[in-house]
C-alpha cells in the first residue's frame, strides 16, 4: 500500500501518557500510552470506489458450497461502480475465477456486476483428492494480483472454512512478505476450522477475523463499505530515541488489537517506523514500550526518551530516573491510563486463553482464566467480556473472579475464541475510573483495587 493517499489529510491530535517514574537499572522499561484522535477535516465522506482493489477469495471445500451459493452473488451486485475486484476460487491452488480470460481485474458497472454474479454460481471449488497449500497460499496469490494494482486501498476478503489450512508451515514466512502490500478480512464459515491462524491473519495484516453464521454476504458488503471510509490507507508511527534506548515496541490495543512491525530507517540508527492502516474518523490507543539504559544520565532530571511523530503532530517521551533508595513524589498524570491499557489487554488475553483451555479440556486453567477476565470486565464495564463468559460459566461472583465452568459444545468455542482476539474493544474512557481498593479490617493499610490479601498483614480483604 504504498501508492499515493488522497489529500486533504485527516486533522491528528497526539497526547502521550507517561506509565510511571521508572528506577534507574542497564534495562529499565518505560512505558507510555499513545492516544491518537482523527477528524476528517474536511475530507469526503466516502473514498472513491476507484481507488479501491478487493480481492474476494473463496477457501470452501466443495461440501459447503451453500454457505456461498447465495451470499458471493449478493455481494457481488452490491459492488459499488468503478471498484476494482477479482474473485478466487479453490482447486489445489487459488484459481481466478472472475474475471474470465485474461484480464486479472474487473471493474465494477452494472453490466460486469450482472455476469460476476451469475458466473459466481459455477465458482470452483475443491473437492476430495490433494489438498490446497494453506493459507500461505492465498495471500501469496493475493499479493502477487495486487502488487499489478496501484490504487489507495488494496484488500482481501477471505471466506474459509479451515479445509486448506494443515500444516501450513509458511504462513508467517509469506505475512513478512505481504506486510504494507495489502489488508485483509477473515470470514469463517462452517466449524471445522482453527482460530489461531485467522487471528495471526487479522493482526499481521491489519483487518479482523469474524465467525459468519448467517449473512455473509451482508458481512462482505460490510467489509467494502467500511474500506471506503478509510481517510488514509497508511500512516506511519515514526519514534526517534535517545541513544541510550535500546530497544523500541509498539502495539495497537483499540479499536483492534493489532502487532506492528518496526523499520529501522536508513541513514537515522535511532529512528523506528510503524507503518498503521486504514486511518478512519476517530480514536486509536497505543502502548509503545522503550528499554533503556540509565548508566550515563542524571538522576531526578527530566529527560526526553523519545520522539513520537505521525504526519507532522509530534508529541515527546519525557521521564525520570529517580534515586534507587527513594520513593518518587509522586505518579505521573498518566499512569493509570498505561494501566488500563495493559489491564485492557490482560483481560482480552485471560478471556482468550480461558477459552483455548476450555476446549483443550483443561478445566482448571479454564476456570482461572475465566476469573481473570471477568474480575477485569466488572473492574472496567465491559458487558461483552461478561456475556462471553456466561455462554460458557456460571458466574458466581464476577468481581472476585469466581466462575464454574458449564457442559458447552464444541463447536461453539471456535467462534468465541475468534471474536475473543479480533473483536473491536473500542477506545479507553476518557478519563479512565479506576475503582478504589479496599482497605484491611485488621490494620488499616490500603490495598490495589485487584488485590485479595493484605500486604502488611497477610489477612484476607473483605
Amino acid at each position: 500500500m504504498s501508492s499515493p493517499t488522497r489529500p486533504p489529510q485527516p486533522g491528528i491530535r497526539l497526547h502521550v501518557d507517561l506509565g510511571g517514574d521508572p528506577r534507574p537499572h542497564r534495562s529499565a522499561k518505560i512505558e507510555a500510552h499513545l492516544r491518537v484522535d482523527v477528524a476528517a477535516d474536511g475530507a469526503p465522506t466516502d473514498l472513491p470506489a476507484v481507488q479501491l482493489a478487493v480481492i474476494i477469495a473463496v477457501d470452501v471445500a466443495e461440501s459447503h458450497r451453500a454457505a456461498v451459493r447465495h451470499a458471493l452473488p449478493a455481494a457481488l451486485r452490491a459492488l459499488p461502480d468503478r471498484i476494482s475486484f477479482a474473485v478466487l476460487g479453490s482447486g489445489p491452488e487459488p484459481v481466478r475465477c472472475y474475471p474470465r480470460g485474461d484480464d486479472e481485474w474487473a471493474v465494477a458497472d452494472q453490466d460486469v456486476r450482472r455476469r460476476a454474479a451469475f458466473v459466481a454460481g459455477s465458482l470452483p471449488l475443491h473437492r476430495e483428492g490433494p489438498r490446497p497449500a494453506g493459507y500461505a497460499a492465498w495471500v501469496a496469490g493475493a499479493r502477487a494480483l495486487l502488487a499489478g494494482r496501484p490504487v489507495s486501498v488494496r484488500h482481501l476478503v477471505l471466506i474459509t472454512d479451515g479445509s486448506s489450512a494443515a500444516a501450513d508451515n509458511r504462513l508467517e514466512e509469506e505475512l513478512d512478505a505481504c506486510a504494507g502490500q495489502f489488508t485483509c478480512d477473515v470470514f469463517a464459515v462452517g466449524a471445522d476450522w482453527a482460530p489461531d491462524p485467522l487471528l495471526t491473519l487479522a493482526e499481521r495484516l491489519h483487518g479482523t477475523a469474524e465467525f459468519v453464521d448467517d449473512g455473509l454476504g451482508r458481512a462482505i458488503t460490510g467489509a467494502i463499505q467500511r474500506l471506503r471510509r478509510v481517510h488514509t490507507p497508511q500512516l506511519p508511527i515514526e519514534v526517534t530515541v535517545r541513544p541510550s534506548v535500546r530497544q523500541v515496541s509498539l502495539s495497537e490495543k483499540a479499536p483492534r488489537p493489532h502487532r506492528l512491525g518496526g523499520l529501522p530507517q536508513p541513514g537515522r540508527p535511532h529512528c523506528w517506523s510503524f507503518p498503521t492502516y486504514q486511518w478512519e474518523q476517530g480514536r486509536r490507543d497505543y502502548l509503545l514500550t522503550l528499554v533503556a539504559d540509565s548508566d550515563a544520565d542524571p538522576l531526578e532530571t527530566d529527560l526526553q526518551f523519545a520522539m513520537v511523530s505521525i504526519g507532522d503532530v509530534h508529541a515527546p517521551v519525557v521521564a525520570r530516573w529517580h534515586h534507587p533508595e527513594q520513593s518518587p513524589p509522586h505518579a505521573p498524570a498518566g499512569a493509570d491510563s498505561v494501566r488500563t491499557l495493559n489491564a485492557t489487554a490482560r483481560m482480552r488475553s485471560a478471556l482468550r486463553q480461558g477459552l483455548v483451555a476450555l476446549r483443550e479440556h483443561r478445566r482448571d486453567t479454564a476456570e482461572d482464566r475465566l476469573g481473570q477476565a471477568a474480575r477485569l470486565a466488572v473492574r472496567f464495564g465491559t458487558d461483552w467480556v461478561l456475556d462471553e463468559i456466561r455462554a460458557v460459566a456460571h458466574i458466581e461472583d464476577a468481581a472476585e473472579g469466581r466462575v464454574r465452568l458449564r457442559t458447552v459444545d464444541a463447536g461453539t468455542l471456535g467462534p468465541m475464541i475468534l471474536r475473543a482476539g479480533s473483536r473491536p474493544g473500542g477506545p479507553l474512557a476518557d478519563p479512565v475510573a479506576v475503582r478504589p481498593g479496599p482497605r484491611c479490617a485488621g490494620c488499616g493499610t490500603p490495598a490495589g483495587s485487584e488485590a485479595r490479601y493484605c500486604i502488611a498483614c497477610g489477612e484476607k480483604l473483605l
